[in-house]
């Protein structure tokens, strides 16, 4: 990805998601607003106790860089599923029901989701002029949300997934995402080889139950997602929220007690 800071806005692109005329994307870090600790400070989720004034604050900054705001962007209420909604400009300024992606193929559309440790999905059609953003957590990925998206695409645009750019966004990373037995049951339904996205504890990790845990590759589940739907072309951030907690808010490191940093992709 690439680093950009715009006075105090400190956001990414990826290389292989347009910047132009057609579309722009931005994925937000959460430096650069006006939210106090812990949701320093580019926090753009009311799901979190912020303060209202100060979250809407945030959102003028992110959005302002698109010429937009809270009214003039499409936003979605998560619920961690595969559910994904089409969408135009006639939706700016709603929040869309019990999705986890949205795609629009009209230009003037924009679309936005807050993170903190779920994965960012992004995808683009360049010859179809359609775009898509989803959020995937693990119960997102093991039902395959990326999947849907990429199908939904097909469905109402007439994409060829083998034309469709992605991009895997940042989220925690199997270095951090210890799970247990529930989530590990459902990879193991959901993904062929599932060994090689539940490592092991390394020595640092090793405790008495370690035989109930792994740690799960949420980013790599999720680019295995979009190559199963035949997407060919999968930017990966390199990003762990969970490590990087200078830049990203993480819901696993901070102990729930933390923001929603911003994405952001428009269709212009």
């Amino acid at each position: 990805m690439i680093s950009i800071q715009h006075d105090d806005l400190h956001y990414f692109r990826f290389d292989g998601l347009p910047h132009n005329g057609v579309a722009q994307h931005a994925v937000f870090s959460r430096q650069g607003g006006v939210s106090s600790a812990p949701f320093n400070s580019l926090n753009m989720s009311m799901s979190v106790p912020d303060e209202r004034d100060r979250v809407y604050a945030n959102r003028r900054r992110v959005y302002g860089l698109f010429g937009r705001d809270t009214e003039t962007v499409v936003h979605a209420h998560l619920v961690h599923g595969d559910t994904v909604a089409r969408v135009t400009q006639a939706d700016n300024g709603t929040w869309v029901e019990h999705v986890d992606g949205l795609i629009t193929n009209q230009p003037g559309t924009v679309l936005s989701m807050n993170f903190a440790d779920c994965t960012p999905i992004f995808l683009y059609d360049p010859r179809r002029h359609a775009i898509g953003l989803g959020h995937a957590g693990w119960r997102g990925t093991v039902v395959d949300l990326p999947g849907a998206m990429v199908r939904a695409m097909t469905e109402h645009f007439g994409s060829d997934p083998a034309d469709l750019v992605a991009a895997v966004g940042p989220c925690i990373g199997p270095c951090c995402y210890e799970v247990g037995e529930v989530v590990i049951s459902a990879v193991e339904s959901a993904f062929d080889r599932p060994e090689t996205l539940l490592r092991l504890p390394d020595a640092g990790h090793k405790r008495a139950h370690d035989n109930d845990h792994r740690f799960f590759d949420l980013p790599e589940a999720n680019r295995r997602n979009l190559q199963n739907a035949g997407v060919k072309t999968v930017e990966m951030s390199g990003h762990c929220t969970a490590c990087r907690t200078d830049l990203f808010f993480s819901h696993r490191a901070e102990k729930g007690k933390t923001g929603r940093f911003g994405t952001v992709f428009a269709l212009l």
